[in-house]
């Protein structure tokens, strides 16, 4: 079975998230800097993923891993990178040389400059691992710079991590954001090639909703539609409920929209500054999973919950 090694950071706010989105994507959680795992995902979904290594093999000592590097045989131009973890490394300098030593000791052609293939040196607790590297690439960063923005709306960053604690797996499955407010939710959905749609009830913020997703090359469709009328069925709705002093939600509301979740939808997530566990459980749910995402004094929480889907 194959093995892939992520690295990870975050910030000390972050960890409760980070560890469901490991729990959601990876199947396991670490409380270090790195996670090993046997599935593979494209490091770049996640804001917490800094690379990943697929490990092509690992030796007790550094002088083994020069040995099996000496038996490779690299038909395209290559560059060995030395990835740091923890507190404790290696100086640059070491780093460099192990990087050189490594290389030299391929059978191949090396270019540092646009090799064709990137492999990865790491030592974790003494263990030399060597395997085919892949950077992260800060998507949702770029997301930060979107034509119209919404003060109480999700950060891309949070927004990233509770898709793929949505969907770890998008393969088949069709989503909604029926709160979808400026459209966070749906482009870092739509940038990972999920199929989601969106709708909302306040129709004066949808012309930029749409502007935003069109903004960065995405389509999809958002529609004027208070979710306790949809009747399509989803295989999983990302809720994040409405929060300012001009849409205060009653529990009676909250009720309402979750029971209407659990008609259309199988699986939830909902995002809340309130706790929202009784209503969930009176609507239907089974509360699978959760997580806090803080932003200093301010507090969400990231619920997961499941329930058979009614149909009529």
């Amino acid at each position: 079975m194959a093995t892939y090694i992520y690295t990870y950071a975050s910030y000390e706010d972050e960890r409760s998230l980070r560890a469901l989105e490991m729990r959601s994507l990876l199947g396991n959680e670490s409380h270090t800097s790195i996670l090993e795992s046997s599935v593979k995902i494209d490091p770049s979904r996640s804001p917490f993923i800094k690379e990943r290594i697929a490990v092509i093999f690992e030796e007790e000592s550094y002088h083994k891993l020069l040995e099996k590097a000496a038996t490779l045989q690299i038909g395209e131009t290559f560059k060995v990178m030395y990835v740091k973890i923890g507190s404790v490394e290696e100086t640059f300098e070491k780093r460099r040389a192990i990087e050189r030593e490594v290389g030299l000791h391929i059978n191949g052609v090396a270019d540092i400059r646009q090799p064709q293939r990137l492999f990865g040196v790491m030592n974790i607790n003494g263990r030399w691992i060597f395997g085919d590297y892949v950077e992260s690439e800060s998507v949702w960063y770029q997301h930060q710079q979107k034509p119209h923005q919404y003060s109480t709306a999700l950060s891309t960053r949070v927004a990233r991590a509770v898709v793929n604690i949505a969907i770890p797996d998008p393969a088949g499955l069709k989503a909604i954001d029926p709160c979808c407010g400026i459209g966070t939710v749906l482009v870092e959905a739509l940038s990972m090639g999920i199929d989601i749609v969106g709708s909302d009830n306040n129709p004066v913020i949808l012309a930029g909703t749409r502007e935003n997703i069109a903004h960065f090359g995405y389509s999809c469709e958002v529609k004027f539609e208070d979710m306790r009328n949809i009747t399509k069925h989803y295989d999983v709705a990302i809720i994040d409920f409405p929060y300012n002093l001009c849409s205060v939600i009653s529990p009676e509301v909250q009720l309402e929209m979750l029971q209407s979740a659990r008609r259309f939808a199988d699986k939830v997530i909902v995002v809340t500054v309130e706790h929202v566990d009784e209503i969930l459980l009176e609507a239907g749910f089974v509360i699978v999973d959760r997580a806090i995402a803080k932003k200093g004094v301010f507090i969400r929480e990231v619920i997961v919950a499941v329930g058979p889907v009614l149909r009529d």
